[in-house]
């Protein structure tokens, strides 16, 4: 098991950077992302909105992963399409001292399971989802500024 994390700030409002958040798939600079799945959405007690959704990937591992994942498959005599997991936790919160800045706290485990290098693999998923990151928060930005432009607000979270 890896744990990553990572923290970056948009210099536009919660409700804003909410918004676009909602919408953020699909989007030009994501495009390993091929379908999203809300599971549950609602507010807690607090009045802090959770929403839980299943992202699909296509990720396109390198070939030397692939090798490794398929040839310790074929070699123990089983398949399982559940051999790398993610489990991310975004934050967004409004700035403490600055009301026009939200920020965004991102959070994952990752696990591999049932393979040599496992340890190694992990740690190679942890540099992706970093890689990764920057393009999320470049959709967000995009997603922000295209709504801007064209003079159209963004939707409704609900």
């Amino acid at each position: 098991m890896k744990i990553w994390s990572t923290e970056h700030q948009f210099s536009y409002p919660w409700e804003t950077v909410v918004k676009a958040a909602m919408r953020k798939y699909p989007n030009p600079m994501n495009p390993s992302v091929i379908g999203v799945d809300v599971l549950d959405r609602g507010l807690d007690s607090r009045g802090r909105l959770h929403s839980h959704r299943l992202l699909s990937t296509e990720w396109g591992l390198p070939g030397i992963v692939r090798a490794i994942l398929e040839d310790g498959a074929l070699f123990n005599k089983y398949y399982t399409d559940n051999l790398i997991s993610v489990d991310e936790r975004l934050v967004y919160h409004p700035h403490p001292d600055k009301p026009d800045v939200t920020v965004l706290t991102q959070e994952a485990i990752i696990t591999v399971k049932g393979v040599s290098l496992s340890s190694y693999l992990e740690s190679m998923m942890a540099r992706r989802m970093s890689a990764n990151a920057r393009k999320g928060w470049d959709a967000i930005e995009w997603i922000i500024q295209n709504s801007e432009r064209e003079n159209v607000p963004l939707c409704d979270m609900y």
